[in-house]
């Protein structure tokens, strides 16, 4: 297993938060959820605590699980697609990923019933069991939930799945966007879309 800490090239956010990074493949992601709470210009993105607020933005807004500023590591914020549409949450020489890139990560694993490769080991940050974890290639995925997109902006599945924003829209639906669930105790990777006030994790690929 990798030496996650010790060996991995580094990038720093705007807000100085230092990020590890591996390379997979052909491609270098970092292995931390986005935890930004500025726009790499600087930019303030608004922390969003209400429900009905959250469900009722057209603009770009990031929350904490459960609104507690304790989870932001190693679960990184949340944030709604009007941030991720932005195109400047990410640190200079990197981007969100588009859906092409995360199926390329998906393949390198194995395929859609190999989730589980790319997820941390162990119980600290997944619901037990969760024995089909081997972090084999080091992006240590962690159970970071998401907040729905319903008027109580509830949020949802922390320990349970890992939930990325895809840089894409749905080419038949142009109000939904697509993301990434690794679900780690049925060893699933699996794409979906939807709204943009949903609230998922960031992470981050090399340019």
């Amino acid at each position: 297993e990798y030496d996650l800490v010790g060996v991995c090239p580094t990038v720093t956010d705007i807000d100085g938060n230092i990020y590890h990074t591996v390379q997979i493949g052909t491609q270098r992601w970092m292995i931390e959820n986005l935890r930004t709470t500025h726009f790499n210009d600087g930019e303030v993105i608004p922390n969003v605590t209400g429900g009905a607020d959250w469900f009722s933005l057209t603009t770009p807004g990031y929350c904490w699980y459960n609104n507690n500023a304790e989870y932001q590591n190693p679960y990184g914020a949340l944030y709604n697609y009007y941030a991720v549409n932005s195109g400047k949450l990410a640190p200079a020489g990197w981007h969100v990923p588009t859906l092409a890139e995360w199926i390329t990560l998906r393949n390198y694993a194995g395929g859609t019933n190999k989730g589980a490769r790319l997820a941390e080991k162990g119980t600290l940050h997944w619901a037990s069991p969760n024995d089909y974890a081997t972090n084999q290639f080091g992006f240590t995925a962690v159970g970071n939930g998401k907040r729905a997109n319903d008027q109580a902006g509830t949020y949802l599945s922390m320990l349970v799945s890992a939930n990325f924003w895809a840089f894409e829209l749905n080419p038949n639906d142009p109000t939904q966007a697509w993301y990434m669930s690794i679900i780690s105790r049925y060893n699933l990777f699996a794409t979906s879309w939807g709204g943009f006030q949903f609230g998922f994790g960031v992470r981050c690929i090399k340019d």
